[in-house]
């Protein structure tokens, strides 16, 4: 492994982990709904983030596979949840 992805690869890690707290409490103590799932919606990314740089550090093509389908997943959670906000129903 490069030098420099050796020690920018964990770092990146922690940073995305530090971000996922924050969005955590954002999302416990989210005043509104909308911050709630804009705070759900961030953390959909940065798990997404977090398999692609495990995906990076281990050389495993699942990480891959397993950030697509959170991505996948993360993008109709969050159209439901905002259609939701928006008409009250998910579904017509």
């Amino acid at each position: 492994m490069n030098p420099i992805l050796s020690w920018a690869l964990p770092l990146a890690l922690c940073m995305l982990a530090l971000a996922m707290l924050c969005t955590m409490i954002r999302l416990i103590k989210g005043p509104s709904a909308q911050d709630r799932v804009l705070a759900l919606d961030c953390m959909y990314l940065n798990g997404m983030l977090a398999m692609l740089v495990l995906g990076l550090i281990d050389g495993s093509s699942h990480y891959f596979e397993a950030a697509l389908l959170i991505a996948l997943l993360g993008f109709v959670g969050t159209t439901a949840m905002a259609k939701f906000l928006l008409r009250g129903e998910v579904i017509e």
